[in-house]
């Protein structure tokens, strides 16, 4: 028996942006169509009286539905609503314009145990950056998705381990967690001839001002020519890189830059070496892929 997850209010707003929920709507359903299309496509009766708890307006019903369901029926629901979503952007000709969405509602459907749809997995690579093998990246991206399913105990040393295959099938040298006098590093990586020290989180809440200063208080420790990077799959929370600040020695990645990079099929490699140039232009530690796209 498929044990069940439940949504959160995170998800919730995701599926808020991508769905189109605002004011009530989901997506261009009238009334009308949205039963058809529950009864039709899922067989639902979504206007049964049980799903107006919250309120009578289409978001609301869908969203106490999403809610009650059983994994595997919010999962068929999700993917459905997704497909019509996509033929609705194919056929009006529209450039989809929601890449972090999509990356999160990717990362959400294997979350609960779902395959995620095809079409997010079809990226093009952007002018300016290296490939990475489509068997790679495919490869890396299944086991990331593996890494997000798994209980957190268990997640955050797989976490370590995934990293460190990403950077060895970069050819970056990747060398698990170490231990030095007092204090833990996760890892480490060489490119382009300079030593990178790796601080690994996946943890429910964004990284804050004091991890980002402990992490770079040990690069600093250590060699002058040392840097790191920090990968925090929750992201950086912004009060948290403000109170940090710029011109540190360290540059930052989340998990929707790895997700993204993986379903583009970019080279990390390329990624960091654009990471590092924009932290050396800015002082910036965490500039997002997608501004780097």
């Amino acid at each position: 028996m498929r044990k069940q997850k439940n949504l959160k209010s995170i998800d919730i707003k995701l599926l808020d942006e991508i769905f189109e929920m605002g004011g009530g709507y989901v997506l261009d359903f009238s009334n009308r169509t949205f039963s058809e299309f529950f009864n039709e496509e899922l067989g639902i009766n979504i206007d049964d009286p049980c799903f107006d708890v919250d309120g009578t307006s289409k978001a609301k019903r869908l969203r106490f539905y999403l809610r009650q369901a059983n994994t595997t029926d919010v999962i068929k629901v999700l993917l459905a609503l997704w497909e019509y979503r996509e033929a609705l952007r194919r056929r009006s000709g529209k450039d989809e314009t929601m890449a972090e969405a999509k990356a999160e509602f990717f990362l959400l459907i294997n979350k609960l145990g779902g395959k995620p749809p095809e079409d997010i997995r079809q990226q093009s690579t952007p002018r300016g950056f290296e490939n990475l093998s489509d068997e790679i990246a495919m490869n890396l991206l299944n086991k990331l998705m593996a890494v997000s399913a798994l209980a957190p105990h268990p997640r955050g040393f797989a976490f370590e381990s995934f990293l460190k295959e990403l950077f060895d099938a970069n050819g970056m040298d990747g060398r698990s967690s170490f231990r030095v006098v007092g204090e833990q590093i996760d890892g480490s990586f060489d490119m382009s001839g300079e030593t990178y020290l790796l601080e690994a989180k996946w943890t429910s809440k964004p990284v804050d001002a004091s991890d980002l200063r402990s992490f770079n208080a040990k690069v600093e420790d250590k060699a002058s020519w040392a840097r790191g990077l920090f990968v925090s799959d929750c992201g950086f929370s912004e009060e948290g890189l403000i109170a940090f600040g710029k011109g540190k020695s360290l540059v930052c990645m989340d998990g929707l830059d790895i997700c993204e990079m993986l379903q583009k099929k970019l080279s990390l490699k390329e990624v960091l070496s654009k990471k590092v140039r924009r932290a050396a232009e800015t002082g910036k530690p965490f500039v997002r892929l997608r501004e780097l796209v």
